[in-house]
């Protein structure tokens, strides 16, 4: 038998070398690569071509029953998963430490059991004591929700073996969990991407919705092997500022449903608070027209948010080297679009600070968003307010021309339930509401022309 050849891989990115080095090649860490030797009958020269169990092939048309989805008893978190849990899928849901996962998840299976259906939430960080503290103070301390503190698959699935296949089994966190059949310490890619299969083969032959939480490493990523994410069916992101109130659920992958569906949350004293209309938590506080604030219909998945854009531009003196702090939205194209009202407009920038910031830490990365930052930024450098009650929407392209946006009519009865009575964009949007004014913008020259006062 040929001897297995040594691999080491990278504990941040899952990289795979064939030979030890101080930085990964592949995410320039250092000191992460781990050997890791992966012996299996898969990797020797084998006749498998017998011995084996026949496949059964299936057409696509079969008539079959489908799988019916659960409810979490949270519409926002049923919403972001596509309509509620569907029974044997696995589900990793990622954030910044602190954010509100275990709240949110708590809350969750404390909804499931009170419906009817069985719950199991085992916490490999924190122990049954510290659970059960939060559980009182979210007012939860008599939701029949099982709960154990243990990291050993091996027990855990042995205890999940002599209960009743749970409809919601929580993993609290993937990272911390350890099989001893395979060598490494909790939390490398080799114990993180066996727990994981053996959790979600569990889910997948005893029909349970599995939710597993991962870490994420300091550029926001789950910690972890790539291939965690494709083992599971959903990967779920739980973002938001801690200085802010809000939390967003978002959906980066989806079996089962469309991917950037969100959630929104308010995280209030007795835990998180579902917001069925976010537009109104992103917009409060607008009494009066200010200079330098637009307000902009953004798309999240199917539903439709408005966010406002504030922009401030500080004349600095001579010789001064200006400042450019962006905030919830792309550094590169904020350069782009200064750029443009610069090369198009006539407009100087050069010797200004410009500061741009999205109100309520939102992160914005639709680019339909130009027109309403540049509205912002011509609003700030003239001192002077936009249209009360307006909405800005459409991309900008180099030369200056405003592209239209897709779902914009989606986006203008959005904003016209909210009271907003004018909006601009590009000529070719279909789909208005007869009770809102829609005023085109062809050339990002004539936005300036009506927020200078020239036209």
């Amino acid at each position: 038998m040929a001897k297995p050849k040594r691999r080491y891989v990278c504990q941040e990115c899952g990289g795979v070398s064939h030979r030890w080095q101080g930085q990964c090649p592949d995410c320039a860490e250092w000191n992460t690569l781990v050997e890791d030797v992966p012996a299996t009958v898969f990797s020797q020269k084998h006749d498998l071509s017998g011995g084996g169990r026949a496949v059964e092939f299936v057409a696509l048309d079969q008539p079959g029953e489908m799988p019916v989805r659960q409810s979490t008893g949270l519409a926002e978190f049923d919403r972001a998963l596509g309509g509620g849990l569907v029974p044997g899928s696995a589900i990793l849901m990622g954030g910044d430490p602190g954010i509100g996962k275990s709240t949110l998840l708590l809350q969750a299976a404390a909804a499931v059991a009170r419906g009817g259906q069985s719950a199991v939430y085992i916490s490999g960080e924190e122990a049954s004591g510290q659970v059960r503290l939060r559980a009182a103070r979210l007012g939860l301390a008599d939701a029949p929700v099982r709960l154990a503190a243990a990291t050993s698959v091996r027990d855990i699935l042995t205890t999940l073996g002599g209960i009743e296949p749970p409809g919601l089994l929580v993993i609290d966190s993937i990272q911390t969990m350890y099989s001893d059949t395979i060598e490494g310490a909790p939390g490398t890619v080799s114990q993180v991407r066996g727990c994981a299969f053996e959790l979600i083969r569990y889910a997948k032959e005893n029909g349970s919705a599995l939710v597993l939480v991962g870490h994420v490493t300091k550029d926001g990523t789950i910690a972890g092997p790539r291939v965690l994410e494709h083992m599971v069916d959903v990967v779920m992101s739980f973002e938001g500022e801690r200085s802010h109130q809000y939390r967003i659920l978002r959906a980066l992958k989806n079996r089962f449903g469309a991917v950037d569906e969100i959630g929104v949350f308010a995280m209030a004293g007795e835990g998180l608070e579902e917001v069925a209309n976010p537009s109104l938590l992103f917009l409060s506080g607008r009494e009066e027209p200010l200079a330098g604030s637009a307000v902009f219909p953004a798309m999240e998945g199917t539903r439709p948010v408005l966010v406002e854009i504030q922009a401030l531009i500080v004349r600095l003196q001579s010789g001064a080297t200006p400042r450019r702090a962006v905030v919830g939205w792309d550094n590169g194209r904020l350069a782009m679009l200064l750029a443009v009202l610069e090369a198009r407009c006539g407009l100087n920038f050069s010797a200004a600070e410009v500061y741009l910031n999205i109100a309520g830490g939102y992160r914005l990365t639709d680019p339909a968003a130009d027109l309403a930052v540049a509205a912002a930024l011509v609003s700030a450098l003239a001192d002077r307010p936009l249209p009360d009650r307006s909405i800005w929407l459409g991309e900008v392209s180099l030369a200056g021309e405003v592209r239209p946006v897709a779902h914009g009519g989606l986006r203008l009865r959005e904003a016209s339930k909210l009271g907003f009575g004018i909006a601009f964009g590009p000529s070719d949007m279909a789909g208005a509401p007869s009770e809102l004014e829609y005023r085109t913008v062809g050339q990002l020259a004539k936005l300036v022309d009506r927020v200078m006062g020239t036209q």
